[in-house]
């Protein structure tokens, strides 16, 4: 019966955490960039009190055996990068990319950060720099007198200058491709950090192998399907519910015994 109850429990907290990962995703349906993710179960070990082909007589075997399961856990959650939705904006310093790779962005601490939210601005300077302040990645600085800017589908940043009859090349955009895109460190504010598993970065000019091309004034919603996310998480509320009643269900069993026995 203790077995029961443990069994159950491990199913309550593998759909407690599934709703954590839906609810994670339907806050950031407006976000930027925004990837969602999935929630990946995997049994835990089993007890095995007889093992398949065990000996029944002299000449026969057991064709089955007995094994008890001894519950549930959540083994991942992975990010899903399938394109998001394109919005239009008009404004100059937001760009997707469209296709695959990322944006590179410079931390505070020097390491390199990929995302794909596209919503850039200036600053102070003229940098180039995400909503966070921290700049794009190679640096790019529009001159103050700069009075359009324009992001070819390759990633060539050229500005307009007032009496000049050519446009004015001030910085190349590159985007960086990942082996394992699901294998990104993810940090908050849609940043997310090469490791091991996602393998090293590709770096390369939009348009090139691997690489999207880059479109000026629009940005990539994110990829949460509302719909699917309230089914499922419709289906983590039953199954949570289910577990609950196992425990129920054990807990009268164990009071039987206990007045009866």
């Amino acid at each position: 019966m203790t077995d029961a109850l443990h069994i159950a429990k491990t199913g309550l907290n593998a759909q407690q955490t599934r709703m954590s990962v839906i609810s994670n995703n339907l806050a950031n349906v407006n976000t930027v960039g925004f990837k969602r993710d999935r929630a990946s179960f995997e049994s835990l070990l089993y007890q095995t009190e007889r093992e398949v082909g065990s000996q029944t007589s002299q000449n026969t075997q057991s064709p089955t055996g007995l094994a008890i399961g001894t519950g549930v856990r959540i083994a991942a959650s992975e990010k899903l990068y399938n394109q998001g939705n394109i919005i239009s904006t008009d404004n100059s310093l937001d760009m997707t990319v469209e296709g695959g790779g990322f944006f590179q962005i410079l931390m505070p601490n020097g390491q390199t950060a990929y995302t794909r939210s596209g919503n850039f601005t200036k600053d102070a300077t003229g940098r180039v720099v995400n909503s966070s302040g921290y700049p794009l990645e190679p640096a790019i600085t529009i001159p103050p007198e700069a009075s359009s800017i324009t992001v070819s589908s390759d990633g060539i940043v050229s500005v307009a200058i007032p009496g000049q009859t050519k446009l004015t090349q001030v910085g190349q955009i590159e985007t960086a491709t990942f082996p394992n895109n699901a294998g990104l460190k993810q940090l908050g504010g849609t940043l997310a950090l090469e490791t091991s598993s996602s393998g090293a970065p590709a770096v390369g000019a939009p348009g090139s192998a691997a690489h999207g091309t880059i479109l000026q004034g629009a940005l990539e919603a994110s990829n949460v399907n509302v719909v699917e996310e309230l089914v499922s998480m419709i289906e983590t509320q039953r199954a949570y519910e289910v577990n609950s009643k196992a425990i129920s269900s054990i807990d009268g069993m164990l009071k039987f015994l206990t007045q009866n026995v």
